[in-house]
């Protein structure tokens, strides 16, 4: 008796039954025409035909993935079902075939584990994944990620930021329950710029460029997509006249005018601003160090190197020399001391030097400075007008991309070819200066009392203190005294709170009051200046008869200087 059967190598088996009752086995390979095909066509309930190819195993899982595609019913059903088991096999074995069923959320995460930047950097990354890569497309398998989904994708991102559907709603300042006010507006759909859908692009291509070297999928899934258009460069740096309008508009405040006048001359980053100390200012060599940087991200805020990685000296002229010196001498009088530390900062809210302005507090205070001016600027066109300053100027280009800190100028003989030298920096510095508007500071002074232009005093918080000078130079309230409690000054002029510390602030900018966490402010010094206006001293156990005008912002003058930032 024989018994036929076949073995899961494809070899036929035939087993003997002889009389005796030997088994005998008998064995054939099995032939060419009839061995199992690679790959399987299945025909489901509704007559449409399902093919299925094994791809191998996932890395992330280690289960078994399968290509699939389902045919529709059809007299060309079954050719058109083979032709795609053709293709399946030809991507699996020049491995092209995704090897995992993993989506793009899941490829970003392990992107960005293994991504090496700055922090910054990565976090900047991981905010734009979660609002705009991860809620359009981050659920798509990477098998899925096509060249038309990807366009898409883009065309998304150019039409709005938001992601609406086009239906009207309000776009308010804050997620946390609040008052509706002129900052919370109806949502108009503007895309993003091509700068930000550049970064994402990057992202993608990086992410996918890893994928493949991880042998996830055949072939960088993100290379499918049209490259996006590099921004076109279109820098706005201010003119001179309005240069000149910001940095004398700074100086009503001692401390931000500095911040300004040292910014504007050195051509350094808000962040380089924000972490020099005393120990880079080098007054005998004329020199700045610029070595340190501070970042900002929310309310958290780090010191760490500049964004080159690279240190460079400034050379300063004469007159920003001599401010720094007379500026450390105000700062180490203020504070009590005899002199400021070297490894106090320069530009520091506490009087021992020991904090740093945070970057982002600066960006609003000169957004707000520049409003007042009629103005739509961010801090760092001061940055574009000191490099367009020492450009018109024929300072350069090495020079001057030395002295603001660029890693390279965009060609090889500026890259590679030409030093950085200290004598044309020295020139450049000189070009700066004589540009800048004259600070009105006076260094000989026997006090470190700032000469202020004239003011409008129809600024509550400048009515308040004009009344406190006047005070003070008649006599009635002479060095060692307190000032009226701040609560005391708001209800007698009928203003908040703020105001009334503002008015103190403005006391102390000009070196007349001394100011302690927790304690009322003292009077230091009765010196005032003689071109300061000051207001007829009043009974301040009286409360103030005479009403304030109000005067919209609107309606005054560009020029006028009513309010500091």
């Amino acid at each position: 008796m024989r018994h036929p059967g076949w073995l899961r190598d494809g070899s036929s088996v035939e087993l003997v039954v002889e009389p005796s009752g030997v088994i005998v086995v008998s064995m054939a390979t099995k032939s060419a025409d009839s061995r199992t095909q690679r790959g399987e066509i299945e025909t489901l309930p509704s007559g449409a035909l399902r093919v299925r190819v094994y791809s191998g195993l996932d890395p992330l899982t280690g289960k078994r993935v399968y290509l699939t595609e389902t045919v529709p019913a059809g007299p060309k059903a079954a050719r058109q079902a083979e032709k795609i088991r053709t293709r399946f096999l030809a991507q699996v074995d020049e491995r092209r075939s995704p090897r995992t069923k993993a989506t793009v959320n899941q490829l970003l995460d392990r992107h960005f584990d293994e991504l090496d930047v700055e922090e910054q950097t990565k976090n900047d990354y991981r905010s734009l994944a979660a609002k705009h890569i991860r809620p359009l497309i981050g659920s798509k398998p990477l098998a899925k990620v096509t060249g038309e989904l990807q366009d898409s994708f883009y065309r998304e991102l150019r039409r709005c930021r938001d992601h609406c559907d086009g239906k009207r709603f309000k776009k308010c300042r804050t997620t946390r329950p609040h008052e509706c006010d002129h900052r919370c507006r109806e949502h108009t759909c503007s895309g993003l710029s091509d700068a930000s859908i550049r970064k994402i692009q990057s992202i993608l291509k990086g992410a996918g460029k890893r994928a493949f070297r991880w042998e996830w999928v055949g072939s960088n899934p993100f290379d499918k997509a049209e490259s996006q258009p590099a921004p076109k460069p279109n820098p706005q740096a201010p003119t001179p006249t309005q240069a000149a309008a910001i940095l004398m508009e700074s100086w009503y405040d001692l401390d931000w005018g500095m911040f300004i006048w040292t910014k504007t001359i050195a051509g350094s980053r808000r962040g380089e601003t924000c972490a020099f100390r005393w120990r880079d200012f080098d007054p005998d060599s004329k020199l700045l160090h610029v070595k340190r940087n501070i970042r900002q991200r929310g309310s958290r805020t780090w010191e760490k190197d500049v964004k080159t990685h690279q240190e460079r000296k400034l050379s300063l002229d004469d007159m920003t020399v001599q401010l720094l010196i007379w500026y450390r001498s105000y700062c180490a009088e203020r504070a009590g001391l005899h002199d400021m530390p070297d490894d106090a900062f320069i530009f520091t809210a506490s009087p021992d030097g020991s904090t740093y302005r945070k970057p982002d507090t600066v960006s609003q205070r000169f957004e707000r400075l520049c409003a007042r001016l009629g103005w739509d600027m961010h801090i760092h066109e001061m940055r574009h007008y000191n490099i367009t300053e020492l450009i018109s100027h024929g300072v350069d280009l090495r020079t001057v991309a030395g002295r603001v800190g660029h890693s390279g100028g965009g060609v090889t003989t500026l890259k590679y070819y030409s030093g950085f030298r200290l004598d044309a920096d020295q020139r450049a510095v000189q070009v700066l200066a004589s540009s800048m508007p004259i600070p009105p500071i006076d260094l000989n002074a026997a006090k470190v009392v700032p000469q202020m232009p004239a003011v409008n005093l129809e600024s509550p918080y400048l009515k308040i203190a004009a009344d406190l000078k006047g005070a003070i130079a008649c006599g009635a309230l002479q060095a060692g005294d307190y000032l009226p409690q701040v609560a005391r000054l708001a209800e007698r002029y009928g203003v908040s709170f703020g105001t009334a510390q503002r008015a103190i602030g403005e006391l102390r900018s000009a070196g007349l009051v001394a100011v302690s966490r927790g304690k009322r402010a003292v009077v230091i010094d009765t010196v005032m200046s003689q071109t300061e206006p000051l207001a007829d001293v009043v009974g301040l156990d009286n409360r103030r008869r005479e009403g304030r005008k109000a005067v919209p912002y609107a309606s005054q003058p560009t020029e006028s200087r009513s309010s500091r930032t």
